[in-house]
């Protein structure tokens, strides 16, 4: 596959044959009038603000304050553990473990309703079974700001997920071969990372990209517009090249380069520092900064493909004069290029209205069928726990709708059914065919229920039923993805052990220190999921 940046850095790059603009101009025209430039930008920054994007000073405090309390617990933690190892008094003393904030908070780029992402980094004798999961959990929740608290251990990188003074924190553990770990240990430093297990790698792999894209691109300009990492790249591949332009023509820019892009050649922040090793994995491989190895891309599949890429098209036709010119012409970028030896200029439609860019999807005219996915169980708790574990496994499900469906568009909105006997959530995910046999769908429902059940979900397990509904089933409060009847704030994917009566409160003995219990466990049995008859 032919590659935009097979010259990530030459003077005259050549695809298929045909000369291509130079890198810089392709994806950043710095020749937009300033005053237009400059109201666009302003214009966008208030519409963030009234969305809710751009997070106030207070709500920053608060932030910093969760990490530092965190920092504060888990260095008394770290000194509890080399205390129950019986290490000697000057190593407790040494000893110290550390709390790195990483993601979209890490980053800048978060919002007011954005989770904290911290990554938790141990000496070599603190576990993550006896030490983290059981001892520090123990620890958080004996904190009065802590909430919500549960392990998320079957996840690639597993951690423990609560609420600390009402922000929701993920804080994930990687153990290294150290006695005492630095406040501002460098984990790009090969002294650190030596000997490290495979969950210990894969936890600090999101920090590690982190500090990489801020080594890129030191001055973060995007505001909280992109979050998470594969946008993070995205955007820190369209800022590398112009990092002190402005924010309009950075979004501008961003729908520029990535509606023509070349996939699957891989999206490489450091082309020349890591080489290729091989063919990269999946249809949006998109490389972390920090190796050749790895990627971001893993959830992508066919249908999210289709439509990541048919929205990177959409947003250049709203924003961009070009776009609308190719729009109207009908001619590949690329021939545009060659026919008319043109060079590319992405201009910012003038008075762009920013709101464009923030309306919902149109699902219920795109789509005639949909696959509606109803969820309940005997209570909202328990619906909450349900829906997280199912959520976890939607990938599944939609790989096995592509083979039975073909493109299966999977809206993430949760739907509530008011009627409904027990609480429940509902999806409704689009697809593209016009008629469909009943017992397609029930054989999707069984081989996803069969997933479901192979799983390690330790919460009561609700029940599931899949069917088909055409469009004009869908709620009626306007289009699907909009409307009063939407849940502002998803479920997380994610299981949990219950903290009620039906679980058993097991304690856990250390390995150390004979008859010490470190902490106590919740155990449940587990129940098969089943489906249910619901009225669609």
């Amino acid at each position: 596959m032919p590659s935009i940046i097979v010259a990530f850095f030459s003077e005259k790059p050549y695809l298929c044959g045909i000369l291509v603009p130079h890198v810089t101009s392709l994806i950043m025209s710095t020749d937009f009038p300033p005053p237009m430039e400059e109201e666009s930008s302003i214009s966008l920054r208030q519409l963030m603000a009234n969305e809710r994007l751009i997070p106030s000073l207070e709500d920053e405090e608060k932030r910093r304050a969760v990490i530092n309390k965190l920092q504060r617990i888990v260095v008394k933690w770290i000194k509890n553990v080399a205390w129950q190892r019986r290490l000697p008094q000057h190593q407790i003393a040494a000893t110290n473990a550390t709390v790195i904030a990483y993601g979209s908070y890490g980053l800048g780029v978060h919002g007011c309703d954005s989770d904290i992402d911290a990554l938790c980094i141990g000496p070599f004798f603190a576990s993550i079974a006896e030490d983290f999961f059981t001892v520090l959990r123990n620890m958080l929740k004996s904190r009065r700001e802590v909430t919500e608290i549960h392990c998320v251990k079957d996840a690639k990188v597993p951690l423990i997920r609560f609420k600390f003074d009402g922000f929701l924190v993920d804080l994930p553990y990687a153990q290294l071969k150290v006695l005492s770990i630095p406040n501002d240990v460098d984990v790009l430093n090969p002294f650190f990372l030596r000997d490290i297990d495979e969950t210990s790698w894969k936890s600090l792999s999101g920090v590690r990209a982190n500090k990489c894209l801020l080594q890129l691109v030191p001055s973060v300009q995007l505001n909280g517009f992109l979050g998470g990492v594969h946008m993070a790249v995205l955007a820190a591949f369209v800022c590398g090249y112009e990092p002190n332009a402005t924010l309009s023509s950075l979004v501008a820019s961003f729908f520029n380069t990535f509606a023509f892009w070349q996939w699957p050649t891989p999206v490489v922040l450091l082309g020349h520092t890591y080489g290729a090793t091989g063919s990269p994995p999946g249809l949006m491989p998109i490389q972390l900064p920090c190796g050749s190895n790895h990627y971001c891309n893993s959830n992508v599949t066919r249908s999210t493909f289709y439509k990541i890429t048919a929205e990177f098209l959409r947003g250049l036709n709203l924003t961009n004069v070009f776009g609308s010119c190719l729009s109207t012409q009908g001619m590949p970028f690329w021939s545009i290029l060659r026919t008319y030896d043109c060079d590319f200029q992405g201009y910012l439609k003038p008075n762009f209205n920013w709101k464009f860019l923030f309306e919902p999807y149109p699902y219920e005219s795109t789509y005639a069928l949909f696959a509606k996915i109803h969820l309940s169980a005997a209570n909202k708790e328990d619906l909450s726990d349900w829906v997280g574990w199912v959520k976890s496994r939607f990938r599944c499900l939609l790989l096995r709708m592509e083979e039975v469906f073909g493109i299966c568009d999977p809206n993430p909105t949760e739907y509530v059914e008011s009627y409904g006997k027990q609480p429940n959530i509902v999806f409704y995910w689009g697809l593209q065919l016009t008629t469909i046999n009943v017992s397609e769908i029930e054989s999707v429902e069984t081989d996803f229920l069969k997933n479901l059940n192979s799983g390690s979900f330790r919460g009561p397990v609700g029940l599931i039923q899949l069917s088909i509904v055409k469009a004009s089933q869908l709620p009626k409060n306007g289009e699907c993805g909009d409307g009063n009847n939407r849940n502002k704030k998803m479920t997380r994917a994610c299981w949990r052990i219950r903290e009620d009566g039906q679980c058993k409160n097991t304690p856990v003995y250390s390995r150390h220190l004979p008859r010490y219990v470190v902490g106590y466990e919740k155990v449940n049995n587990n129940r098969e999921a089943k489906s249910i008859d619901v009225e669609s």
